[in-house]
């Protein structure tokens, strides 16, 4: 990160973080209208562009895989909103928020009660060490990757491979290992959200396969699902995976700390802010994630401190995907070599 996006916990002058609280909460409630506006104007041109790429089948299996992989981004878009109505950020309506999440996690192939519980899990206990493993990307400190045998180190080391992590884990994620509960399998209710999601899911490309064949699920749905997924864990990856986040043991672990400190801000083109739905500016997101997204930039516009703080660029964050252990001594994340460069 830049010199002017250093953290701001080292800066005695700038606000404390559980202060911004009260500060932020102005901005809680969503604008109905511009809500529902925000929904269409992701979803019509998402439904548009699948008829588009459907008869282009007919024309060429390339042009069909090219509206299919532009198709990505409003799909990706869609999995934002979704992220919205599980926070309760974007209807007022708890319900409403919650039978739209669900509908758009059939689109999104995320069953979304499941999906709405370990996410909140992830927000109450970022940057835990103490609680790690779900809704999160496994990461180990230094110490632990140490103490682990060699065959174990091998696995954390593919694991964190940016071709695990970006090409083969979105895709497993997605189709497969959204498909059960994990993690809350005692629970029915979670089952039931899980086991619909996949009827509706079925239903779906039962639909599509019995009218266009295998041709629409293989150079449609399966394109923009891939890619959709890929950027949603690269999106999730950044967001906290950088030298300066913030870990702690549970003892010292504070919310709202780790929430500003231990999340980025995400510097994206106009376009591309877009179709993330603002969600790179996560530290304000975690800080107060009751805040609908089209409202974030309000905050930054408000607010310079926050508008400054945790600072990434794109290209930063190609960097930041080579760090892979937590350093207790020095505070920071460690490549491999550099963890072998300090500790032998």
């Amino acid at each position: 990160m830049t010199q002017s996006s250093l953290s701001t916990r080292d800066n005695p002058d700038v606000t404390v973080a559980r202060d911004w609280v009260s500060t932020l909460a102005k901005y809680r409630e969503p604008n109905q209208p511009r809500s529902w506006f925000e929904l269409g104007a992701t979803i019509v041109p998402f439904i548009a562009l699948w008829a588009l790429a459907w008869m282009s089948l007919s024309v060429s299996y390339w042009l069909a895989f090219a509206v299919s992989v532009l198709n990505a981004a409003f799909l990706l878009r869609l999995f934002a909103i979704q992220h919205d109505c599980g926070h309760g950020a974007f209807f007022t309506n708890r319900t409403v928020s919650d039978w739209v999440g669900r509908g758009l996690g059939v689109l999104t192939l995320t069953p979304y009660d499941v999906w709405r519980r370990t996410h909140s899990s992830h927000h109450n206990s970022s940057g835990n060490l103490d609680k790690r493993g779900m809704g999160d990307i496994h990461t180990l400190t230094v110490a632990e990757y140490r103490a682990l045998t060699p065959m174990n180190r091998l696995l954390y080391r593919l694991y964190r491979h940016p071709i695990t992590l970006f090409g083969f884990g979105p895709g497993y994620l997605f189709l497969f290992q959204n498909r059960l509960p994990l993690g809350l399998t005692h629970i029915p209710k979670f089952w039931v959200s899980a086991m619909v999601t996949n009827l509706a899911i079925l239903a779906a490309l039962g639909a599509v396969y019995y009218f266009g064949g295998l041709m629409p699920v293989l150079l449609i749905f399966l394109p923009s699902t891939l890619i959709a997924a890929a950027a949603g864990v690269w999106l999730f990856y950044v967001q906290h995976q950088f030298e300066e986040t913030q870990w702690d043991p549970d003892q010292d672990w504070q919310l709202h700390e780790a929430a500003l400190h231990g999340s980025s801000h995400y510097i994206l083109p106009s376009v591309l802010q877009w179709f993330t739905a603002n969600i790179g500016i996560h530290h304000v997101h975690h800080l107060y994630s009751r805040i609908p997204f089209y409202r974030l930039t309000e905050v930054l516009r408000d607010h310079d401190e926050l508008a400054n703080s945790n600072q990434m660029t794109i290209r930063e964050s190609l960097a930041n995907a080579r760090l892979h252990l937590w350093d207790e001594n020095h505070r920071r994340l460690l490549s491999f070599a550099e963890a072998r460069a300090l500790y032998g």
